[in-house]
């Protein structure tokens, strides 16, 4: 990689301590909302780096911003650091090896996501120093980005009101800006209550709260058919209201997460949603009552930072990897479909290349498309301040999110140098803003042309509180 930055010599003077942040969040995983010991050490790291350290932002007791510098323009960098259920694996191991049975796992990268985040902003921070700019630099520690929202909440209690760009990164199997398309969503928790009774000596007398949810759930699949076709629903039973059949189950629940490519389409799901809540309570003879958890808005671009981060990664080259990542990425390789590696490969708009483990290539500016997205918390800053996020190549391409294989590349060489890409491209682009006020004005210009046509309403309302306990089923 060329280093024609300062800012990115500093990345790199620091990025061994990060790799080794990096590796020890991998070793925690923990979910939504209990991420103590992962919110801890990006804590302790922005204390030994000098920033001034707020902890407990928007009442959530995971959250934690990290700021440094004076006056000037305020750039935040956010990071996440929750896991994911059920995907504990041995790192390096290209069988399906749980290291705890049923145990958590980085399957998202977030262990990476954070660390490199941290990076670029102390990075950032030393650069704001050594330069005597003004400007300040903000590290979001942001939990629960999976189902959890915690973006959306911060955005409530105002953390990003005074904030001029935000940016952040995500790992992945290519390198890049994406088209900025996400889905909208919410998360539904809908608690059916009846009467229990003896299922054998007295049916009769009894009203089931599962009854109710698997009709709730026919209803839904029903409704699939009607849907736009970038809209998605999925469920969860929650409580299925015991383990012993001879009972009628006087309680049940099952969250939903509705999806679609605006809020107003979202919206106009959950009604429809609520309503075949409401029709499976009516046939169970059983009532229904609803608590959101959390929603995220869709992603807003914005092109001049999009064009900004895409010109820091091509003056930067790939993340420079070697034949012992290319050997590594093939085991994991073998491991998947054709059609794994195909979808890989269609949601930046390529052809397959044959026999490519890893990308070293920068791909165009705006590649992909919007039938393969899922949803995120950065959707709803997005339509706070101006926000830009790249991807960096991570792991072998083809490797599913949320899978087994993601976990256990997490530790590998191959991870760390995506890592310091994705921070360098940050860095190198929060140092374009500190010394450019026309890139500001102009981020900030089209962001405001956009909302002065476009209102928003954060799907995180008044009314919704922190969901703390949802990782606890």
């Amino acid at each position: 990689m060329s280093n024609s930055k300062d800012v990115w010599r500093l990345v790199e003077d620091k990025a061994p301590a990060y790799f080794a942040l990096s590796d020890r969040i991998w070793h925690m995983p923990e979910l939504n909302y209990q991420e103590v010991r992962s919110a801890a050490e990006h804590g302790a790291m922005l204390e030994r780096e000098g920033f001034r350290v707020t902890t407990g932002v928007a009442g959530l007791p995971t959250a934690v911003i990290g700021e440094a510098g004076e006056d000037g323009p305020v750039i935040a960098i956010m990071g996440e650091y929750d896991a994911l259920p059920g995907l504990s694996q041995e790192a390096g191991n290209a069988t399906e090896t749980p290291i705890e049975k049923g145990g958590n796992g980085h399957g998202c990268g977030h262990n990476m996501l954070g660390s490199a985040s941290l990076l670029a902003a102390a990075a950032v921070k030393d650069y704001l120093a050594a330069n005597g700019l003004k400007g300040r630099v903000r590290y979001y520690g942001c939990p629960a980005e999976e189902g959890g929202s915690a973006k959306g909440f911060m955005v409530r209690a105002g953390a990003f009101d005074d904030v001029d760009i935000a940016l952040c990164w995500h790992p992945a199997s290519f390198n890049g800006v994406n088209r900025p398309f996400s889905l909208a969503c919410v998360e539904i928790e809908y608690t059916f209550s009846g009467r229990a009774s003896h299922a054998a000596a007295a049916p009769h007398l009894g009203r089931s709260a599962l009854d109710a949810v698997e009709l709730m759930h026919i209803g839904v699949n029903y409704m699939r058919e009607h849907m736009p076709s970038t809209a998605r629903v999925h469920y969860a039973i929650i409580n299925a209201g015991g383990i012993a059949p001879n009972v009628v189950q006087a309680t049940a629940t099952t969250r939903q997460l509705i999806r679609a490519a605006t809020l107003g389409e979202m919206w106009e799901l959950v009604a429809r949603v609520k309503k075949i809540a409401e029709g499976a309570a009516l046939m169970s003879e059983t009532t229904v009552s609803i608590r959101q958890l959390s929603g995220d808005a869709n992603l807003i671009g914005n092109r001049p930072l999009e064009e900004a981060m895409q010109a820091n990664l091509e003056a930067l080259g790939g993340p420079g990897f070697d034949a012992a990542d290319r050997a590594f990425a093939a085991r994991f390789q073998k491991t998947l479909s054709a059609a794994d590696i195909a979808a890989s490969y269609a949601r930046i708009g390529m052809q397959p290349k044959e026999g490519e483990t890893l990308s070293d290539t920068i791909y165009p500016l705006g590649a992909g498309n919007d039938t393969s997205v899922g949803s995120t918390d950065v959707g709803t800053v997005s339509w706070i301040v101006p926000t830009v996020q790249c991807r960096t190549a991570c792991y072998a391409i083809g490797t599913p999110g949320h899978s087994w294989q993601l976990v256990a590349q997490g530790l590998a060489p191959a991870a760390h140098k995506g890592l310091a890409l994705a921070a360098k491209a940050m860095a190198g682009v929060a140092a374009d803003v500190l010394n450019d006020p026309a890139l500001l004005k102009a981020a900030k210009d089209e962001f405001a042309a956009f909302r002065a046509k476009n209102p928003f309403a954060n799907p995180i309302t008044d009314d919704v509180e922190p969901p703390l306990d949802m990782a606890a089923h």
